[in-house]
């Protein structure tokens, strides 16, 4: 009788998988490239049959929290790049910069606050259903 190994939490995130079984997708359509769909998700797993939405709250705080940590993070390669100065615009660029990324990342980083929203109030195995 061979058990099944449980699915690492960080690929199984990333990967937006359910977060009971880590095995069935969240969202309907694999990419987010789909602006209109981005955030369609299925009702229930497909692999463990658990109810995915339940809950208004989609996880717009933490898409607030990436959305301000990408600012701050986007120092990491900006300034050894371009340098800051107080003599120049250069602040300026650095928020040019930063806005543009933020926005070509805004797609991801809502699919990814939904998930780790799911993530934060339903734990591993808690939700013992059959599969319909």
């Amino acid at each position: 009788m061979s058990e099944e190994k449980k699915p690492l939490l960080v690929p199984s995130l990333v990967k937006m998988k359910c977060p009971n079984c880590r095995k069935g997708r969240l969202f309907v359509n694999r990419t987010s490239v789909s602006v209109n769909k981005n955030l369609a998700m299925h009702t229930y797993c497909e692999h463990c049959g658990m109810k995915l939405v339940k809950e208004d709250n989609n996880g717009f705080g933490i898409n607030y929290v990436l959305t301000m940590l990408t600012f701050f993070l986007n120092i990491l390669w900006y300034w050894p790049i371009f340098g800051f100065s107080m003599k120049d615009n250069s602040i300026f660029y650095y928020l040019g910069a930063s806005t543009l990324v933020t926005i070509l990342l805004q797609p991801w980083y809502l699919r990814l606050s939904r998930t780790l929203f799911l993530y934060f109030s339903v734990s591993y195995g808690s939700h013992h259903v059959v599969k319909k």
